[in-house]
């Protein structure tokens, strides 16, 4: 296994374990590590494993842990004795415990608006598969099939946001520039950013998901987001509504997108799960019309350069005793 390290000889400095990384992350992440010169020490595997055990091992004599594409489950935070853990994304809710951290006294890093555009990208992506099937039509052409499918327009449509952040509001952009008429839900929103993107707000989500053609979510992960969107509010679904979900599962009550969807009147694309990796025989696998992503919105090569920086700067941060994108 190969690895990288800075300082190995400093063992007076903090230790910070990466203990799996993505392989296009690897070289973005070198370029950063210049910033925790004389401040810590790093060991970076230069691999990718979801197995607990291997995680746990190369992390057991880390200060810091970088939390990169793994879930840090009780069971891993309760074997280690890191007092730092820096997560590569937004939505750390989802991946780490955060009482739990707190109670111990462990800080929590995430990283902030790295992503707009990546995951607005890729929300548009799974639109344009739902609206015109590319994807279904390549596979047809390789195999001799000229029937093609007939494909859904989305210039005059009605899109409606929940969640009207960096994300939301990227979406908005290129969604009204493809001819979309946006709504979002008014929450929290300053009234200017509906004016600026030409947005109707929305108070009440039932209206705004009833008076969709397509519903996208992009909301944050926090205590007050959980479970927000209720089997209730999916019950507004009009048949032949396109859900798209780019956010978090754990923003949707548990089980309800399950139940809505098996219905088989909803296409969806989604990129997250309540469940995370999805297996081959879960439920949503064997619905007609889903599409699926293996949360992958954020990759793109314009991410890794802000979450990579930030990471880093988390970490330096908390090595000088200063702070930078705490969580708790």
């Amino acid at each position: 296994m190969e690895i990288y390290e800075t300082q190995p000889e400093r063992t007076d400095l903090p230790l910070v374990v990466m203990p799996v990384i993505i392989e296009s992350m690897i070289e973005p992440f070198e370029k950063n590590f210049e910033l925790l010169k004389d401040i810590a020490r790093v060991r970076m595997y230069k691999d990718f494993t979801l197995d607990e055990d291997t995680i746990v091992e190369r992390c057991a004599e880390a200060d810091v842990i970088m939390v990169i594409g793994f879930h840090c489950a009780d069971s891993i935070l309760d074997r280690l004795n890191a007092k730092c853990y820096a997560f590569g994304g937004t939505g750390v809710a989802s991946y780490i415990d955060l009482d739990k951290a707190k109670e111990r006294g462990i800080r929590v890093c995430n990283v902030v608006h790295y992503g707009d555009h990546a995951v607005a990208e890729h929300t548009i992506a799974l639109l344009m598969e739902l609206a015109r099937q590319v994807g279904k039509l390549d596979r047809q052409v390789k195999t001799g099939d000229w029937d093609g499918a007939d494909g859904y327009e989305l210039y005059g449509k009605k899109l409606g946001i929940i969640g009207l952040g960096g994300i939301g509001q990227t979406v908005a952009r290129i969604a009204g520039a493809l001819g979309m008429n946006v709504s979002a839900w008014n929450s929290h929103v300053p009234e200017q950013v509906f004016a600026d993107l030409n947005i109707t707000p929305v108070n009440d989500m039932n209206e705004l998901i009833a008076g969709s053609d397509v519903v996208s979510i992009h909301m944050p992960l926090l205590d007050s987001t959980k479970g927000i969107v209720t089997a209730e509010n999916l019950e507004a679904l009009k048949p032949g509504t396109m859900f798209i979900n780019t956010a978090r599962a754990e923003i949707i009550e548990p089980g309800a997108l399950l139940a809505r969807l098996q219905r088989g009147d909803i296409p969806a694309a989604l990129d997250v799960f309540e469940h995370e990796p999805l297996t081959a025989d879960d439920p949503l696998c064997s619905i007609p019309g889903i599409i699926l992503t293996p949360h992958t919105a954020w990759r793109t090569d314009g991410a890794y350069v802000g979450i990579t920086r930030q990471v880093v700067q988390s970490v330096a941060a908390f090595c000088k005793g200063e702070d930078f994108n705490v969580v708790v």
